[in-house]
């Protein structure tokens, strides 16, 4: 065969008493880093010839190198040839293949358009070979079976995807949208534009085009909505978290498809506001008695049911606050302390940002006697415990179950600096623990002496799907690069009955609602996050003098 590598031998130098098939097993290795295919082939066709007891490793270096040269027009369907056949003479030696061997021959099989033979191949890795295969393995089978427009063949490999736990990523889920979008399946260009939207982030250009072109086809025009009522759409909505319903296309007719831009309140230049997307309630539910049900193994199960039953009653907050977090931030310094003037300087912010209510300080009760033993603070924190705002968590206990938990049971918003990366945190082990991070934590910093919070955005870079039937599609430049535009897609049939039944409902136009701490974001979001203590005028009050202590853990 011909390639249009060279015939360049290696000449790799080799330890003295090596034997043939260590040899060849070097030479291969060379052969593979400089991409020479025609050595190798030459090197093998010897080694056959000298009968060598080939292995494993002989084999996938021989298949490595003809999957390698699929995309080569040159010598493409010789690759693929002398590839199959290295491959047969490897199960008549009774060799077994490893999943490196089954994806150099999927991608073989896949390279001559024989979807079928790797799809095959895959199905008898795990009966035959008692081989698991990876995300790479299926790639070629997926990817022929879409290119060729064979749209079950698709998704009976995604399918078999689901059944051996690998998971589509990006370039697998836009390939089925796009099979879809062309042969018309339009529930399934719902699915899939869903599985994108719950990957989370902006999309590749790449994506943003098949998206663009089943919108702009004459296919997607043709799909007709679900017949729900705008009352029923915003509930479904407000449950999942925000962003979308997953309840089907709404209306039908053409799409008005357009790039365009999303201001910082995330208002589209269509005139829809886009939604900070949360964690759904299921999840939430579930979030908040996974970490209840860790807290109780590694706290006194009493006193951490004690607080359960404690919010219950008392769980009216809009944000949590880490206590310790704050009056320890930059306190490692010769003078420094437990600085309730911090701790005070969020609680009043939070406070004056959200309509006059209380956040809940969460704060260990070992602190409390030093407290109230300074003349200062005392009569600050006592103030607190008058209104309610300050739970002390018990001797022996780890304060960090209860904000956390707290935060998320009560689905508000928790203000600490802590990364939640230690090995409490770890046992989790929750894929939407970093997303209810990104929507719920609130961060802040002290310069100078000021205060500034710094919050969630009022949305999330994430495709939405409004109650309007509209989406909402970000798209990233190459490379990874910064948001460069989002695709507004519209359906004018729906908007004006959509605004109509607004009307009807007494609800404001274009009314995404935002995550369940919505309005305390969109106040903090409006305005001037930095606050200057000096002229708060609340911190008179530490210079009063003490009044009688209390031993209560909670008020």
């Amino acid at each position: 065969m011909e390639t249009t590598t060279g015939h360049s031998r290696p000449n790799k130098k080799r330890k003295t008493g090596q034997n043939p098939e260590t040899n060849f097993l070097v030479d291969l290795q060379s052969c593979s880093k400089s991409k020479d295919l025609q050595t190798a082939i030459s090197l093998y066709e010897s080694a056959l010839s000298q009968n060598l007891r080939l292995s494993l490793q002989h084999f996938n270096g021989i298949l490595y190198l003809c999957s390698n040269f699929v995309t080569d027009q040159s010598c493409k369907d010789s690759a693929i040839n002398y590839g199959l056949r290295v491959f047969d003479h490897m199960l008549s030696s009774n060799i077994n293949p490893n999943e490196a061997s089954v994806t150099a021959v999927t991608r073989l099989a896949a390279g001559k358009n024989d979807g079928g033979y790797a799809f095959d191949l895959i199905k008898r890795m795990n009966t035959e070979f008692n081989i698991v295969p990876r995300l790479r393995t299926y790639d070629p089978a997926l990817f022929c079976f879409c290119e060729n427009l064979e749209a079950d063949k698709a998704y009976e490999v995604e399918e078999h995807m689901g059944l051996m736990g690998v998971s589509l990523e990006e370039p697998e889920i836009a390939a089925l949208l796009k099979v879809s979008s062309e042969t018309g399946r339009g529930d399934r260009v719902y699915g899939y534009l869903q599985k994108l939207r719950n990957m989370g982030g902006c999309v590749s250009e790449e994506t943003g085009r098949v998206i663009e072109a089943w919108f702009d086809g004459e296919k997607g025009s043709e799909v007709k909505g679900v017949s729900c009522d705008v009352g029923m759409l915003k509930e479904a909505i407000l449950k999942k978290g925000g962003g979308w319903h997953g309840m089907g296309w709404i209306g039908e007719g053409k799409w008005v498809v357009k790039k365009g831009s999303v201001d910082e309140s995330g208002q589209c230049c269509c005139g829809e506001q886009l939604c900070c997307v949360d964690i759904d309630d299921v999840e939430t539910e579930r979030f908040a008695q996974s970490i209840a049900g860790l807290a109780l193994e590694r706290e006194v199960k009493a006193n951490f049911s004690e607080f359960q039953d404690w919010l219950e009653k008392h769980g009216d907050y809009e944000a949590i606050v880490d206590g310790a977090n704050i009056a320890l931030y930059q306190q490692n310094f010769a003078d420094g302390g437990f600085n309730i003037p911090q701790l005070d300087a969020v609680v009043k912010e939070l406070y004056d940002r959200s309509d006059k209510k209380w956040p809940l300080i969460i704060l260990h009760n070992k602190r409390l006697r030093s407290l109230l033993e300074n003349p200062f603070y005392r009569k600050l924190v006592e103030e607190w415990m008058d209104k309610g705002v300050l739970y002390l968590t018990p001797h022996g206990s780890n304060d960090d179950w209860y904000w956390l938990y707290a935060a998320v049971k009560l689905k508000c918003l928790l203000v600490t600096n802590d990364e939640m990366r230690d090995h409490n945190f770890e046992l989790l082990g929750s894929s939407f623990f970093q997303k209810w991070k990104e929507r719920h934590q609130v961060r802040y910093t002290f310069v100078r002496g000021n205060l500034k919070l710094e919050v969630p955005p009022q949305y999330s870079f994430v495709i939405q799907e409004s109650e309007k039937g509209a989406w909402h599609v970000p798209i990233s430049a190459k490379s990874n690069g910064p948001l460069q535009t989002w695709l507004c897609v519209t359906r004018p049939s729906v908007c004006k009955p959509y605004d109509r039944d607004l009307e009807t409902l007494g609800t404001a136009a274009n009314g995404h609602a935002l995550c369940g701490n919505s309005e305390i974001l969109k106040s903090y979001n409006s305005r001037d996050f930095t606050s200057h203590n000096e002229d708060r005028g609340g911190h008179d009050s530490l210079q009063n003098s003490c009044s009688n202590s209390t031993d209560s853990t909670h008020i």
